[in-house]
């Protein structure tokens, strides 16, 4: 321990949390709630910010796609940074930059200054995903990870659900600045919990410290970032550029690959993602993201225009499943720690499946129920998965590599999020038979979201092969 720094948290000795405990539980919480809601809060605002700023649809959206490519670029990175130079410095760090660039944000005269703020709140938000996950380990004891997986994914599933509500009230009474200011405060108690009570970092020669790999962490960032752009430039259209971005990700992968073989402490260890237990987790987060965000596409257009219902009804409807997520976090925390991981993650897939199964049929005949059943369903599924998988996979990360795994957890989860909004997107928009889908007839909008949920279920029976055949794998080694 160093001098003058707050005693390290001897917490996975015991499996009755003290206080303190209880407290850097606290701050690992805050983070994940306020890079979640960093996310959403300002999806609201971007009418009113093309107004005030005179700009168009298409130039307003980079205020979203700032912190989004910041995040899904560097996420990764961030959590690498941190086995090497200490996780709390960092952590400290990132929710430090978070809460200067809020307020940035706020006092932003321009809408390019505006976006800049963004990206540095995103970097900021980035590293407050990748390490707060990777705290868990030094933080509770390792029966009580499910538990703490689970409190991660209700902050992050309440941050969803708050964003939008939160955000149009503030804007409505306090003007647009707001929605940026509120995390201001949050952001300094936050950074205050996290300093006074997460255990210090570990003190490291620098013979035993691992050099960073700029170069991998550059082609990675090149390649993240040409994806996202391709995936989400041209609102649903694929056009030449989308290739191309497309193209570069591609090429810079396969560089990034060859330069992680190179070198002698590389940004990813290849070898890690031989493990199938690790490389089936990530592909099922990313597979289950990408239905996920299927959801929170077709659903506002199910609903306003083959429902019929009005704004403010189709806002409450679509914060159900947000909401089913938070309450049941930490149960499904508590159930994995019981039961088994891996076998939590298969009765969450079994539940998504079922529900994108029932979304697919009983809308058409029952209406707004028949949307709200099936939703509760898919949402109770992806709770049980969410924290179930990612207890497996953190449960038993050797403490040097925890900060790069949860990094590679997130990125996977933001890459389906990425590929959700624009292939089953593009799914519904084409099966909606229509150039413009905001003009479509309400039966060809049924007809697309049942096809994009047969989609939808095709990629969680996909998913749900990936985790029968990790586990049968696990299994034979296990015998063996």
């Amino acid at each position: 321990m160093r001098d003058g720094m707050k005693p390290t948290i001897a917490v996975a000795d015991t499996a009755h949390p003290t206080a303190s405990v209880r407290w850097a539980l606290a701050s690992l919480a805050l983070s994940m709630l306020l890079s979640s809601l960093g996310t959403n809060i300002a999806n609201v605002g971007l009418p009113t910010l093309a107004e005030v700023f005179d700009a168009t649809f298409q130039q307003v959206q980079w205020i979203v796609l700032a912190y989004l490519l910041a995040i899904t670029t560097l996420i990764v990175s961030v959590g690498r940074l941190g086995d090497i130079i200490g996780r709390r410095r960092l952590l400290l760090s990132g929710i430090g930059l978070f809460t200067l660039a809020s307020a940035l944000c706020a006092l932003a005269p321009t809408l390019w200054l505006l976006i800049a703020a963004r990206a540095l709140q995103g970097l900021g938000a980035g590293s407050m995903m990748a390490l707060t996950m990777a705290f868990v380990g030094e933080t509770v004891a390792k029966e009580k990870t499910g538990s703490a997986m689970g409190l991660l994914g209700t902050m992050s599933a309440i941050g969803t659900a708050m964003g939008p509500s939160l955000g149009g009230m503030l804007i409505a009474g306090c003007g647009w600045q707001a929605i940026f200011l509120i995390s201001v405060p949050l952001g300094l108690l936050t950074w205050l919990l996290a300093y006074r009570y997460l255990p210090a970092d570990r003190q490291k020669t620098k013979s035993k410290r691992a050099r960073f790999d700029s170069l991998g962490t550059l082609l990675l960032a090149l390649t993240l970032g040409a994806y996202a752009l391709a995936m989400t430039l041209g609102r649903g259209s694929f056009g030449q550029l989308n290739l191309a971005l497309l193209l570069a990700a591609g090429f810079s992968f396969a560089l990034f690959v060859f330069a992680q073989s190179r070198v002698d402490s590389p940004l990813i260890q290849l070898t890690l993602l031989r493990d199938p237990l690790l490389s089936a987790s990530l592909a099922m987060s990313t597979l289950v993201a990408t239905v996920m965000m299927a959801t929170l596409v077709v659903g506002p257009f199910y609903l306003s225009q083959a429902l019929g219902l009005d704004a403010v009804v189709v806002g409450l409807v679509l914060s159900v499943g947000p909401f089913v997520v938070a309450l049941t976090g930490v149960p499904a925390g508590h159930i994995a720690d019981r039961l088994g991981a891996q076998r939590m993650t298969l009765a969450g897939l079994i539940a998504m499946a079922a529900g994108c199964l029932a979304l697919a049929v009983l809308p058409q005949t029952l209406g707004i129920g028949g949307y709200l059943a099936p939703m509760v369903v898919v949402t109770l599924g992806y709770a049980l998965f969410q924290t179930a998988n990612n207890t497996a996979v953190m449960a038993d990360v050797a403490p040097q590599q925890r900060g790069v795994i949860s990094g590679l957890l997130n990125l996977s989860r933001n890459l389906g999020l990425i590929t959700g909004a624009s292939a089953l997107g593009a799914v519904f928009a084409l099966t909606s038979a229509t150039a413009e889908i905001s003009s479509a007839h309400p039966e060809a909008v049924a007809s697309g979201m049942r096809i994009t949920f047969a989609v939808a279920l095709g990629l969680i029976v996909t998913a749900l092969a990936v985790a029968l055949g990790s586990r049968a794998i696990t299994k034979g080694h296990d015998r063996s």
